[in-house]
């Protein structure tokens, strides 16, 4: 039987297989607020990540790019805390908001949270509580004890108030791990240092009280035990007595005497402690005893973070390899666990009721019997009420207490129990029943309800039934609680409240006869029905059939209510509720028309008959609502006709339904029956259908009738909208047969649509009265020439003027054209235009008149106009045109009417006169025109003058373009002419400007001459000399200096830089030389002629600074320092000691240097000034004055002069600035450049700095001063990033020694790390290889192992080297380290204890291997390590193909048990080779899986008999039973033969051998065979047989046997046949027994499976053969038959 566990012990998950880098698990990364979220830091490439797992899903763990030095997550929510450095951030992960965030003063060491809001913050001197709640910032709740100092904290725990706080360190002290715990109370505000190593708060109610207590438990591992305490902190609550305070002991192994508590939580479900050790071992206490109810190792790893776990009440950790743990108590075992395993049942008692457990069913009823028995029904009463799982609470224990009868004076025991069971909680159904029935009877009611009330029955439909006969509005209570939807159904039909029926109905998913409730509620109240009704079909699947509830309405004539249901429940339109639609309007149409006309007009339904309903519609006059449901042309004629009863509006609108050719039938039809009625309605239709129905159909249908009245309101309708020409002729067509010459006025002159010829030949056609349409149309369309010829043939001349007076007097020159052509008065025109006066174009007038060659007609009308005062152009343009003509004074008109043309007047005077051209152009200033008449003419003179006195500078560009043919002769004429005229200035500077933007430098050259030198007036003008000049400089440079010397009223400066840029160097340096510009003069001399030799002699007959100041940079630009710095000595001028410095510094030219910069001194205390002369003093090697000039006042930069000495060797100089500086670090480097190491020692101290240090150290190292190498090396190697270069520094001079002898010095400092003791064992493994293993026996765990891994490897220190493999746990590499080198590295234990721990099973074979090169003796104790995971089937196979199988027979049979096929066919093949047959039978007995036909037909040859036997046993086991036989009988084993023969059920093979023991004489064999083949054999060939041998005794006893089997079925039979014959009869008793047993079945001695192998571990006796010695055949003396023979 399994072993009873009271714990739950699962596996969640393995974070590694999440892809968790394993590195990553431990307390440092990985944390676990709740059972709800783990979080763990990790870094992945170069990325640090934060991995969020829920344990809800933990299958996708959530990754976020976060670099945090620590992460936690909230228990409850998707909320992170993350901290980095001082930094404390908040974060929602799901809203990806920031929540809060804070900066601390000091390091957060630890932080928990310790509520859904609230985070703990545990700092190096105090604890504060963060709240998530608002603005809050961390507030300090208390300091941290003494006791902690120096302790790692671990846990923070609170209780549920938050009233008491605990704070959890460890330490490391005396070689074991100390526990150190705060404890502080919150009101009030001490402290108390306790012992301890995990603890945790809990909430208990201990029996009897009303509140719960709060306890604190705490485990401790000191030097005397573990010990766990369980104590009530703080006063107990009113009532409540003390909590007992417990000590119990905590046990650890002897394997565990380092162990520790690490982890306690509490399970209040089941009132359990959880205690976890460092060790893996889980310890389960129960919280109110303390008494430990389990221990027992859960895990081989350290479970290094637990939460609680809420789903089971337990506990949940992660331990090392990233496993994921949960224990729990195992509610199905506990109680039996504390039964019978720690035979504790009061603990059994009190667990099954504080948490309701199973398991103690049969102690609670004994103790209920046992108080029931003593009276004590009270008691008996409590054990019932608090029994688990209910066991006592039964319909048996109510009659017990029922049966007792009640005591005078106090109340009856069953009341007790009742009164009992309602203080505890709810009644069963028994219990309520029972306790309900005598309330009732005592018309106790309200009890009823208020235990209702407080939910403390069990309802149920019989206590519905019961309470029903008192109360039916209670008895529904008791229902709907009960959940009997019938009796509720029931109950709120007779009460009347129909409308809760369908919502209870549907809220418990219970389905009524709907219909019949309908009819009954129908009978009492039509109006509920409707509602009820209505709540039936309300669902998108009604709850009835909406047919049988329609009969219901109509079974009593309901016709509204039915209206009204049918209106609501079809209301969603549906294509099957098509019937319904019709049945609702149908009933409506014939009850209710109006009603049925409202329904319709709604347009709800749209699927019901619609010709069925179109004829009930017109049968009940609703002629309207059949139109609409008519499909039928020939009913729609028929209905359509009588307007008088429809409405106009809609029977309008009811076209739009119609096709175009049902609308036009109805049109004809409605105009056939009656044209004057139903004109209005068709014109009606016409106009709002015309572009469906087509225009032109509708005027062939009124045309039809001859109907132009119908014809001009229709087309009048659409004529102002539509765009066709026809409707627009056709409208003024009916408006004229109708008269309206109104309207045909209107529309010729307000449509563009219509065919303008058209209509106009139509008019005339016409013959109107009023030929007003007829001017209308010509005027608009440009007919006014036949318009004039048509009026005055047609002697209609009053018409002419009426169009040119009132229409359009601006078409009265196209009038008088057409007059003219038609030869009409002069008298006739003149006065024509006198009567229209000036509302018409002259221009057009002149032109129509000048084509007829009749201008002069219009002079007196010309002139008259003129004299009016009228100032048009055109009038002044005609006049001067005739006088042109007329020759009539034309050029002084030209110059002195300001009104007319110039480019009209002048285009019409280029053929005639250009000079009058000109003049008109000139007057308008027509420039292109002009230039162009003076070109075409050579009037070059006239265009010169214009182009001056125009001063147009764009005109200028168009005539001096290159490729204008006449800009020569222009010029000439400009030069010689018109400039020659000119006073103007502007006139003049508008012309050069001209010339110089044309790019003619000559000509401009040659104007400029002709105005500077030879006119007086602009002689002295100072552009003009300019702009000479520089024309001279662009175009003629040997006349420049011309210039410059004649001239004296120019820009001497500007025009001296331009001679620069020009490269005019000499003529510049005239100009400033002339006015006196000496710093520009000196200026050109040097950086362009490039003579310093004149610059000098120019600066000494200047004698100027400013000059010298110039002379000085140019020689210094030249490298003349010397020269320059004298000059700059004589200018006084310290400006530019930058670069005199630099250039002296690069010339070496020192002592100058310090005489320019004296100077510059003097002129001004410059910083730099200083600084440059102390190292000018330094160079000269002026120390003295170099050390008075620094210890006077001095702005200089010591520092920096200090280094530069250095860095030109001059140690004596800097050794004096960085004493002046107190810069000891550069000092000491200085005095080691001086070889003065005990005084750069002493200065490094001072500086105490790792730089210099390093410098110190190895100059003393070059200078063998290796003692104080040695000072200044302890200062270096502190500091790991440095280290590297002090030993390369040592190597590299061979001093190995003194290095090492530095290393092992600086392993006792405060501040060695691991780079220090990694680097001195790389030294050993190099320099002193005998010392390496101690050094690593100390301190392997602070050195690097890769990195002295390799230089091991380098070294060949083999030993170390599997050393170091095995602490880094590559146990790979130690093996294949010791497999390599044996001599030096493999040790026997260790070899075997890294064996095992290998990742790499291919070691496994090639360890195999080497033990059988090397150790072959030892190599089965491998094995028996090796072979839990060992491959047996290759081991096998490595063994045999080196043959070394007998080597590892041990290891053989240890791992028979497999069943492996190899390892059982190597076995047996070694035990048939060592003929061990007794070994080898035992080995095919008890494991099968070999070939065993292979080693049968390899045993039947071997040449020992036992051997051959097995291989016949072998044959057996396969079925090959002649097989087996014919091996038996070759071998003479004849009890084998009959055995197998008998197994096999062959009957031939039987007989085969019956016949063989004949032949060859075995007459005790073949009676033998006889009994152990009975059932096989015949007995009539046995018969045969034993008669033909004379051998019929030996058969006899067969026979005897087959002769009683014969007669027992004849009896039988018999028996059977007389049955049958009198079962008529009275039937005789059966026998018991049918004769006497048969004699082979009476004692029988059956053949045995297999003989008797003595020695093989078999029985000696088989079963039912005796215990007698063989015969030589190997069968008995005698058969066992129970006779004798």
């Amino acid at each position: 039987m399994a072993q009873i566990l009271p714990i739950r012990f699962q596996e969640h998950l393995q974070l590694q297989n999440l892809g968790i880098n394993p590195a990553n698990i431990g307390f440092s990364y990985l944390t676990m607020e709740s059972d709800k979220f783990i979080c763990i830091r990790e870094k992945v490439g170069e990325q640090n990540q934060v991995v969020m797992i829920d344990m809800s899903d933990p299958t996708n763990p959530i990754r976020r790019p976060i670099s945090a030095d620590s992460a936690i997550m909230n228990p409850a929510s998707k909320v992170i805390a993350l901290k980095a450095a001082k930094t404390l951030q908040i974060f929602n992960i799901e809203m990806k908001s920031k929540v809060k965030a804070h900066t601390m003063t000091e390091d957060v060491m630890f932080w928990k949270w310790i509520s859904v809001n609230t985070v703990a913050l545990v700092t190096d001197a105090a604890v504060f509580h963060w709240s998530m709640e608002g603005d809050s910032q961390p507030t300090k709740v208390f300091d941290r004890h003494a006791s902690l100092a120096g302790c790692q904290i671990i846990n923070y725990r609170t209780d549920e108030q938050q009233k008491w706080l605990l704070l959890i360190g460890i330490s490391a002290q005396q070689n074991r791990v100390v526990g150190a715990m705060q404890l502080y109370s919150v009101d009030r505000k001490v402290s108390q240092p306790i012992e301890g190593h995990a603890a945790a708060f809990g909430e208990f109610k201990v029996e009897g009280n009303a509140n719960p207590s709060t306890l604190f438990c705490f485990a401790v591992r000191s030097q005397a035990g573990g010990k766990l305490h369980i104590i009530e902190v703080g006063q107990p609550a009113a009532g409540n007595q003390p909590f007992a305070k417990k000590a119990v002991d905590v046990f650890f192994p002897p394997e565990a005497q380092t162990d520790f508590p690490v982890a306690m939580q509490i399970g209040s479900k089941h009132g359990v402690i959880y205690l976890i050790t460092k060790y893996g071992y889980i310890h389960l206490y129960d919280l109110e005893s303390g008494v430990c109810i389990y221990m027992n190792r859960i895990s081989a790893e350290t479970i290094f973070v637990t939460a609680p776990y809420e789903a089971t009440s337990g506990i949940i950790g992660v331990n090392k390899k990233g496993q994921v743990l949960s224990v729990c108590v195992e509610e199905e075992n506990i109680v039996n666990y504390a039964t019978n395993v720690l035979q504790n049942p009061d603990l059994a008692l009190r667990m099954a009721v504080r948490s309701n457990l199973a398991g103690a069913e049969e102690l609670f009823a004994r103790k209920f019997n046992t108080l029931f028995a003593q009276g004590t029904y009270s008691e008996a009463a409590k054990v019932a009420a608090s029994a688990p799982k209910g066991i006592l609470r039964t319909a048996e224990t109510i009659h017990k207490f029922q049966s007792v009868p009640a005591q005078p004076g106090q109340a009856s025991p069953l009341l007790q129990y009742f009164g009992i069971l309602l203080d505890q909680g709810q009644l069963n159904k028994f219990e309520s029943l029972e306790l309900c029935r005598p309330v009732l009877q005592q018309g106790r009611k309200q009890l009823l309800e208020k235990w209702l009330k407080e939910d403390k029955l069990e309802c149920s439909e019989e206590l519905g039934d019961l309470v029903k006969a008192s109360d039916p509005t209670l008895a529904l209570s008791v229902y709907l609680r009960a959940n009997v939807p019938n009796k509720v159904i029931q109950c709120f039909a007779e009460t009347g409240q129909f409308q809760k029926i369908v919502l209870y109905a549907k809220k418990v998913g219970y389905t009524p006869d709907w219909v019949f409730l309908l009819r009954n509620v129908m009978r009492v109240n039509p109006d509920q029905g409707l509602q009820f009704a209505q709540m039936l079909v309300q669902d998108e699947e009604p709850l009835a059939n909406i047919n049988q509830i329609v009969d219901v309405f109509m079974e009593g004539s309901l016709i509204q209510q039915c209206t009204s249901f049918l209106l609501d429940a079809l209301k969603n339109n549906r294509p099957a509720e098509g019937h319904l639609q019709t049945r609702l309007l149908e009933m409506n149409l014939i009850h209710a028309p109006q009603v049925a006309d409202a329904i319709l007009g709604n347009q709800m339904f749209t699927h019901y008959d619609r010709a069925h309903v179109a004829q009930l519609c017109e049968k009940a006059g609703l002629l309207q609502r059949a139109l609409e449901h008519y499909t039928d042309l020939y009913d729609i004629k028929r209905a359509v006709v009588h307007t008088h009863l429809l409405n106009p509006e809609w029977l309008v609108n009811f076209f739009g339904s119609l096709s175009v050719e049902d609308s036009l039938e109805c049109l004809r039809a409605m105009l056939s029956a009656n044209i004057r009625q139903n004109l209005q309605l068709c014109v009606q239709v016409a106009s709002k259908y015309h572009e469906q129905l087509g225009t032109e159909a509708l005027v062939e249908l009124f045309e039809s009738f001859k109907s132009y009245e119908g014809l001009f309101y229709f087309l009048g309708s659409i004529v102002n909208f539509s765009q066709e020409p026809d409707v627009h002729f056709k409208y003024i067509q009916a408006a004229c047969k109708t008269g309206q010459i109104k309207e045909v006025e209107r529309i010729c002159r307000e449509s563009n649509c219509y065919d303008p010829e058209r209509v106009k030949n139509f008019l005339k056609e016409a013959k109107l009265t009023d030929q007003l349409p007829l001017i209308i149309v010509c005027d608009r369309f440009d007919f006014v020439h036949d318009l004039v010829l048509y009026l005055y043939r047609n002697s209609l001349q009053k018409y002419i003027e009426i169009y040119v007076q009132k229409v359009n007097p601006s078409r009265l020159p196209v009038v008088i054209g057409g007059l003219l052509d038609v030869d009409c008065a002069e008298d006739v025109i003149k006065n024509l235009i006198m009567v229209v006066r000036g509302q018409f174009s002259t221009d057009e007038l002149v032109e129509e008149v000048e084509k007829r060659n009749r201008l002069k007609l219009l002079l007196p009308w010309l002139e008259s106009r003129i004299h009016e005062g009228c100032e048009e152009p055109a009038t002044h343009n005609a006049l001067a045109k005739i006088y042109i003509d007329s020759n009539n004074t034309p050029e002084r008109f030209l110059k002195e009417n300001p009104f007319y043309d110039s480019a009209v007047v002048g285009r019409y005077c280029e053929k005639r006169d250009p000079h009058l051209a000109c003049v008109a152009y000139e007057r308008g200033q027509c420039d292109m025109d002009l230039i162009k008449v003076c070109n075409d003419n050579s009037l070059f003179k006239s265009e010169a003058r214009y182009l001056v006195r125009r001063k147009d500078p764009e005109l200028w560009v168009n005539v001096l373009e290159e490729d204008n043919p006449y800009r020569r002769p222009l010029i000439d004429q400009v030069v010689q002419t018109a400039l020659s005229e000119t006073q103007d200035p502007e006139e003049v500077s508008v012309t050069v400007k001209a010339f110089m933007t044309a790019d003619l430098p000559n000509e401009l050259i040659e104007l400029l001459e002709k105005i500077v030198l030879d006119n007086s007036v602009f002689s002295e003008h100072r552009n003009l000399q300019n702009l000479l000049i520089l024309t001279a400089i662009k175009a003629d440079r040997t006349r420049v200096m011309e210039y410059i010397n004649r001239l004296d009223n120019y820009d001497a400066p500007d025009i001296a830089n331009i001679a620069i840029s020009n490269e005019l160097f000499e003529e510049a340096f005239a100009i400033f030389k002339k006015f006196d510009v000496n710093t520009s003069a000196i200026q050109v001399l040097i950086e362009h002629i490039g003579n310093l030799d004149r610059a000098y002699e120019f600066a000494e007959r200047c004698n100027e600074p400013a000059v010298w100041s110039q002379l000085a940079r140019a020689q210094l630009q030249r490298d003349l320092v010397k020269e320059a710095i004298d000059s700059y000595i004589k200018a006084v001028d310290p400006s530019a000691y930058m670069e005199v410095v630099n250039a002296a510094s690069k010339n070496n030219n020192w002592e100058d240097l310090v005489k320019f910069l004296q100077m510059a001194r003097k002129k001004a205390r410059e910083s730099y000034v200083e600084t440059e002369l102390i190292f000018a003093l330094a160079k000269t090697n002026r120390l003295a004055e170099l050390e008075e000039f620094v210890s006077g006042p001095n702005n200089a930069h010591i520092q920096q002069v200090g280094d530069r000495c250095y860095e030109e060797e001059m140690y004596e100089a800097a050794k004096l600035l960085y004493n002046n500086v107190s810069n000891f670090a550069r000092l000491a480097s200085t005095l080691v450049h001086l070889g003065e190491y005990q005084a750069a020692v002493d200065s490094a101290r001072k500086a105490n700095s790792t730089r210099t240090w390093k410098e110190v150290c190895f100059a003393c190292v070059d200078g063998e001063e290796f003692r104080l190498a040695q000072i200044c090396g302890l200062h270096i190697v502190i500091h790991a990033d440095e280290l590297e270069d002090l030993i390369s520094y040592y190597q590299d001079r061979g001093y190995f020694e003194e290095l090492i002898a530095l290393l092992e010095a600086a392993l006792g400092l405060e501040r060695a790390h691991m780079g220090m003791f990694t680097e001195l064992a790389i030294l050993y493994s190099k320099f002193k290889p005998q010392k390496m293993r101690e050094h690593l026996e100390l301190f392997w765990s602070r050195v690097n192992i890769p990195k002295v891994l390799r230089a091991a490897e380098q070294s060949h220190l083999w030993g170390e080297l599997v050393f170091l493999y095995d602490k880094y746990e590559e146990f790979d590499n130690a093996v294949l380290t010791m497999m390599s080198h044996p001599t030096d590295a493999w040790k026997e234990g260790l070899f075997k204890d890294i064996i095992a721990k290998v990742a790499n099973v291919e070691l496994y074979y090639k360890s195999l291997s080497f033990y059988l090169e090397y150790k072959p003796l030892l190599l089965n104790d491998l094995l028996a390590i090796l072979s839990p995971r060992l491959d047996h089937s290759r081991a096998v196979a490595f063994f045999s193909k080196v043959n070394e199988l007998k080597l590892v027979k041990p290891y053989l049979r240890s791992v028979q048990n497999h069943n492996n096929k190899s390892v059982n066919e190597a076995l047996n093949n070694l035990l048939t080779e060592e003929e061990d047959y007794q070994g080898l039978r035992a080995s095919i007995d008890a494991y099968d899986n070999f070939d065993t036909i292979g080693l049968a037909q390899r045993l039947e040859k071997h040449e020992l008999i036992e051997f051959r036997r097995i291989a016949a046993y072998l044959y057996k086991g396969n079925n090959r039973w002649r097989q087996s036989v014919e091996l038996c009988k070759k071998d003479k084993l004849y009890k084998d033969a009959m055995l197998y023969a008998a197994e096999s059920k062959d009957a031939e093979l039987a007989e085969t051998l019956l016949q063989w023991f004949l032949e060859e004489g075995r007459k005790e064999c073949f009676a033998a065979c006889l009994f152990a083949s009975y059932d096989l054999l015949h007995p009539d060939v046995v018969l045969e047989l034993a008669w033909r041998h004379n051998i019929m005794d030996f058969a006899m006893p067969y026979f005897i046997q087959v002769m009683r089997e014969y007669l027992t079925k004849v009896d039988k039979l018999d028996e059977v046949e007389s049955q049958r014959k009198k079962e008529d009869e009275v039937t005789e008793p059966q026998p018991m027994v049918f004769g006497q047993q048969l004699m082979l079945t009476a004692s029988p001695a059956p053949v045995a499976p297999q003989p008797a192998y003595a020695g093989y571990g078999y029985p000696a006796n088989a079963a039912g053969f005796p215990a007698q010695a063989p015969n030589a055949a190997g069968y008995p003396a005698q058969p066992a038959y129970g006779f004798n023979m």
